[in-house]
């Protein structure tokens, strides 16, 4: 018998400092070695773009770099066992080398946490629409397996053509979670946590947080919004994102918010702000969009919201309410403990990868 470990390349879009890729990829290599999977990991984009990215720099220079460190990357591929991509190669590049791997009959499966096909066929460029409209589908379909972070994204799986796919939700490890639990006995903290790229959808709700805080005195913490703040200056900390020190800053919350907009682009994201607010056993306030609507069981862990009437009724019932917000935030973290666990899912990916 062959006992040759196996060896699995992974071609994420990001190093751990990503939070796609730490989520997706990175916290699952633990779990993989555990079971003899020996795991080389390639980064398309390095530490010094999201750098800039996220200081609202460009990054022409490193991006060029970038694509011709995983080009060269590419001629390795034999070495191993499993190719697992994280959504596409070369982001605003036909799918030339997917397709390549295919006709070498190199299987790979490929990984997606939000709709990037959106990026394409929804562009405001004709010209991208035009070239490369299709592009991800044709990747799925080039793909021995996808794997999607929710239904919306496993739906256009299966309308390409995708040979196999599974559902696996972005999930967090409790472990790390369950001795965070933070009690205190300061006021009512109503908090957020992202990038700077989605804090465009706090600001959507801006005027209602103003009217909280004068109404009530509340404190709101935003965590990873970079150099973007909201206008407000009364009773706001920013909080600079730290893997280390994020769920000790989150079990400070009374309360986790998610605003979205309703459009087909966020329909693809994969809720993991409401899991990590559930994991630290808080209720949460969502925008009735995409997987929230799977995540929130409504009146029971939190509550779904569609319009600005509905975020200031909700917020202040939470404000009003602490018996119900520590009963959601009870009921919410024995939901994350049944679904939304690295533990029940790592298992899944697992079988993918050995399949």
């Amino acid at each position: 018998m062959n006992n040759k470990r196996m060896r699995v390349l992974y071609f994420t879009k990001y190093t751990s400092k990503g939070a796609s890729s730490r989520l997706r990829s990175y916290q699952y290599f633990p779990k993989l070695k555990e079971h003899g999977i020996l795991v080389d990991v390639s980064p398309l984009f390095n530490d010094s773009y999201l750098k800039k990215i996220y200081g609202g720099e460009g990054a022409k220079k490193e991006i060029l770099v970038n694509y011709l460190q995983r080009l060269i990357i590419l001629f390795k591929v034999y070495k191993y066992d499993k190719i697992i991509i994280e959504k596409e190669l070369f982001p605003y590049f036909p799918p030339i080398f997917e397709l390549l791997l295919k006709t070498l009959k190199i299987n790979f499966i490929v990984d997606y946490d939000d709709a990037i096909f959106h990026n394409y066929d929804m562009s405001s460029n004709k010209l991208v629409r035009q070239f490369l409209g299709n592009k991800i589908d044709r990747v799925m379909r080039y793909s021995s397996f996808v794997i999607a972070g929710n239904s919306y994204l496993a739906m256009r799986a299966n309308a390409a053509g995708a040979k196999q796919i599974m559902v696996l939700p972005t999930v967090i490890d409790l472990k790390k979670y369950e001795s965070h639990f933070y009690k205190k006995d300061q006021g009512f903290i109503l908090g957020w946590i992202g990038s700077p790229s989605t804090f465009k959808y706090v600001k959507m709700i801006e005027d209602v947080l103003e009217r909280l805080v004068e109404q009530y005195d509340i404190q709101i913490h935003i965590i990873g919004s970079g150099y973007e703040k909201l206008g407000l200056v009364k009773n706001v900390k920013y909080i600079e994102w730290n893997e280390g020190k994020e769920i000790e800053n989150v079990s400070k919350f009374d309360v986790g918010i998610m605003p979205l907009k309703n459009t087909s682009w966020e329909k693809g994201k994969c809720a993991y702000k409401l899991i990590q607010y559930m994991g630290c056993g808080k209720p949460v306030v969502a925008s009735e969009v995409g997987m929230n609507i799977e995540v929130v069981k409504n009146g029971k862990n939190g509550f779904l919201v569609n319009s600005k009437k509905d975020w200031w009724d909700k917020i202040s019932y939470y404000i009003k309410n602490p018996q119900i917000r520590n009963e959601h935030g009870r009921r919410g973290f024995e939901i994350v403990k049944e679904k939304y666990n690295l533990e029940s899912v790592a298992h899944k990916l697992i079988s993918i990868v050995k399949s």
